[in-house]
């Protein structure tokens, strides 16, 4: 087994050792991306009172490199690690370069696996490089904090989960070696499914392996013990509840049924990464999505802003049922009694609505906000325009005379709106020639799991009437971060809505004092929020989620700011909308 050099932390044959000492690790999931920076302390300090001696994370990649050597705030995981240390919390990192996490992408950029298509996560140069580049990038942030230099970093992950997706062994050599060249000292760590064709291809000799699941801890560790004879037991992802996708129903996990599986992980000896802890939202519109079937390959199903997660700690950091469940079995395993909980955050005093009294048309938007317009033999992919998250409009001419002939758009995922001189048409429709055509393409999240990893987002197969491919089209990208900062909006022609549809709603609010909220959004259709210039994330009347969370830190006394990007406005698009105090779950006396 891996151990670190010095006996700050080591995996022996017997468990972990720390300073000497055998202990469990009983950890909890939060993503730092995922929570509001100055709400750290407070979420970090309910992780302590339920029990937990340590916090694990992952690292979005595309977050933090946008484009190629252009970097955005990798500091911030040193941050958050500093943080974990300043509540009396352990860590574990799981840096990628894939991360699942219902994540855009699986966090890995887009315009990476657009270049590299069907070679990502693997041992290909033209993957490896950029790898290579970002660890370079990032690793500093966890070295400087390891265990055995004092910081709180006690493991660190290889890959995410590689024995679901590939078999390439060589890549995952080379990724731990890379870790170890870039000062990664402490014990290395892989996790999977406790299956055999997943632990065969996502472990590796002389690194900790350990197991993901969410009950049956008899089963799983058996699995794992037929792999890795010796050495701890670990359930790096206790899945104790789930997430949701848009238009589907979401099912909560029974408090209790989880408490007991909870039990079951630790009576085998197991140590626990309770995934997740504290969901937390995903802000900015960097949620993801999913293929259905047995193999991944199906519809697809875009994840909902929410990353909740039925968590014992609920999205705006309340103690849930499962939170004081969850601590009366952890009281058991733990080396000392849990700590009383951190004083809540301050909520939003009263209820509040801004009336939406200013608008701006869609295409104005993407005219004045969006990338140049320029012309392409055929219809161009959201990678070939540099998008990560935003919408592309797809103008083209159908020439003519010819019949009315299906106008389809194979391979388009997400949302489409299309457009028949003017006239919204659905895709297939018989559509004579010569006309005009417009497609706007909305993107709902990059799959982050599967075969389908990677896949090109717009109009991936072209524009088709009947057989014959539309060329000469034109292509306007709008993406999300042309939103960052409040000038260029404020520079929009916005007026009153008279009306309204699809576009940039404004409204104000004014408040006495700022506090966690609720954005209730009656008359929304599909769009993007924003609040002072914080993107709170995607919203759809399509539900499960019918509203979004607001940290209070978004907030201020006085004025605030409010964008809806109605993307598919419904009944002229909304008039007003409501805030109130962010109470998701009452916690319950202790």
């Amino acid at each position: 087994m891996n151990a670190s050099p010095t006996p700050a932390f080591a995996v022996t044959d017997d468990g972990f050792e720390l300073a000497g000492r055998p202990v469990r690790l009983l950890s909890g999931a939060l993503h730092y991306f995922r929570v509001h920076e100055d709400q750290w302390p407070h979420r970090l300090g309910m992780l302590r009172a339920m029990g937990l001696n340590c916090v694990e994370t992952y690292v979005p990649w595309n977050l933090h490199e946008p484009s190629p050597g252009r970097y955005r705030d990798p500091e911030a995981l040193g941050r958050f690690l500093d943080a974990a240390r300043a509540a009396g919390l352990w860590a574990l990192v799981r840096p990628g370069p894939y991360i699942c996490a219902e994540w855009e992408n699986g966090g890995l950029p887009h315009w990476l696996t657009g270049a590299v298509g069907g070679r990502l996560r693997t041992r290909d140069p033209a993957y490896l490089e950029p790898v290579r580049r970002w660890f370079a990038r990032l690793l500093p942030q966890v070295v400087e904090r390891q265990a055995d230099r004092g910081g709180p970093v006690l493991m660190v992950q290889v890959e995410n989960e590689y024995g679901s997706y590939g078999s390439d062994r060589e890549y995952l050599r080379e990724l731990a070696a890379l870790l170890r060249e870039s000062g990664v000292t402490v014990p290395l760590f892989t996790s999977d499914g406790p299956e055999d064709h997943m632990l065969t291809g996502g472990s590796l000799p002389g690194v900790l392996a350990t197991v993901n699941f969410g009950s049956d801890a008899a089963g799983a560790f058996a699995a794992l013990r037929r792999h890795q004879p010796a050495g701890p037991l670990m359930c790096m992802e206790f899945w104790c509840g789930w997430f949701a996708h848009w238009g589907e129903t979401s099912a909560p996990r029974d408090a209790g049924d989880a408490a007991a599986e909870l039990r079951a992980v630790l009576e085998h000896g197991g140590s626990v990464n309770v995934y997740m802890a504290h969901g937390g939202t995903s802000f900015g519109g960097w949620a993801g999505a999913n293929r259905t079937g047995d193999l991944h390959d199906g519809d697809f199903r875009p994840t909902v802003t929410s990353y909740d997660y039925d968590a014992p700690i609920d999205e705006s950091g309340r103690p849930t049922e499962k939170f004081w469940l969850f601590r009366e079995v952890l009281a058991e395993y733990a080396e000392t009694p849990p700590p009383d909980l951190p004083a809540p955050p301050p909520v939003l005093a009263a209820p509040a609505t801004a009336v939406l009294d200013a608008w701006v048309p869609l295409d104005e938007v993407i005219d004045t906000l969006g990338g140049p317009e320029r012309v392409f033999g055929t219809a161009p992919t959201f990678e070939e325009l540099d998008v990560d998250r935003g919408l592309v409009r797809y103008r083209a001419r159908l020439p003519g005379p010819r019949p009315a002939l299906p106008l389809t758009l194979p391979g388009a995922r997400d949302a489409v709106r299309l457009t028949v001189d003017g006239v919204r048409v659905a895709p297939g429709t018989p559509v004579p020639g010569p006309a005009a055509v417009e497609i706007r393409v909305e993107s709902l999240g990059r799959v982050n799991y599967g075969p389908r990893l990677g896949e090109p987002k717009g109009l991936t197969g072209g524009i088709l009437h009947e057989r014959q491919y539309l060329h000469g089209v034109s292509a306007r990208a709008l993406r999300l971060d042309a939103f960052d900062g409040t000038a260029a909006v404020a520079a929009l022609p916005f007026r009153p809505p008279s009306g309204g549809g699809p576009g940039l709603y404004r409204g104000v609010l004014d408040l006495p004092a700022p506090g966690d909220a609720v954005l209730e959004l009656p008359g929304a259709g599909r769009g993007v929020a924003w609040l002072n210039g914080f993107c709170l994330g995607r919203y759809w009347s399509t539900g499960p989620q019918t509203s979004l969370y607001v940290p209070g830190p978004v907030l201020r006394a006085g004025r605030n700011e409010l964008w809806l990007l109605e993307t598919e406005a419904l009944d002229g698009g909304p008039a007003s909308v409501s805030f109130r105090e962010a109470v998701l779950t009452p916690p319950r006396l202790a």
